[in-house]
């Protein structure tokens, strides 16, 4: 399993999770852990008075809506945008990247672990900064659309 984290200029973190390892929350607060000292190492920004400045969208998974974690993320200053129950339309992980890397891996064979971890990071590193800037135009666009829908299924 993949747990990924990127922005408008591409991938800011990633964890492969162990094989037969149960992501729940203490796993995931160690995941975001990481997440906020690498984005302080990569997206710096030497003139603000925040730990950190960015905001989170990750889906319900009762790891990531766990009291401890939101209680983590308030403490560490992370802002975090609410997602609608089964979206998976505003889910960029699930509209733009997994589905890009599921692509271009079709097909292929792996012995190791490590071997498919290796492709995978390979696939994301390809990624132009421009599709990922692109990806979350496309998420403020669905996120209208959700709205004006009231919150249905839209294509």
């Amino acid at each position: 399993m993949l747990i990924v984290f990127f922005d408008s200029q591409g991938i800011v973190h990633k964890d492969f999770v162990q094989e037969s390892r149960t992501v729940n929350a203490e796993y995931y607060k160690g995941v975001l852990d990481r997440l906020i000292s690498r984005i302080r190492q990569i997206r710096p920004h030497p003139h603000c008075t925040a730990l950190v400045i960015f905001f989170l969208l990750h889906d319900n998974a009762p790891a990531h809506s766990a009291a401890n974690i939101r209680q983590f993320l308030t403490q560490k200053q992370v802002a975090t945008l609410n997602h609608p129950p089964y979206s998976p339309d505003l889910s960029p992980p699930d509209y733009f990247l997994f589905p890009k890397a599921k692509l271009q891996l079709k097909g292929a064979r792996f012995d190791t672990i490590e071997e498919i971890q290796k492709a995978v990071t390979d696939q994301l590193n390809k990624i132009p900064a421009e599709e990922f800037s692109n990806a979350m135009k496309k998420l403020e666009t669905r996120a209208n659309l959700c709205i004006t829908s009231n919150g249905s299924y839209f294509e």
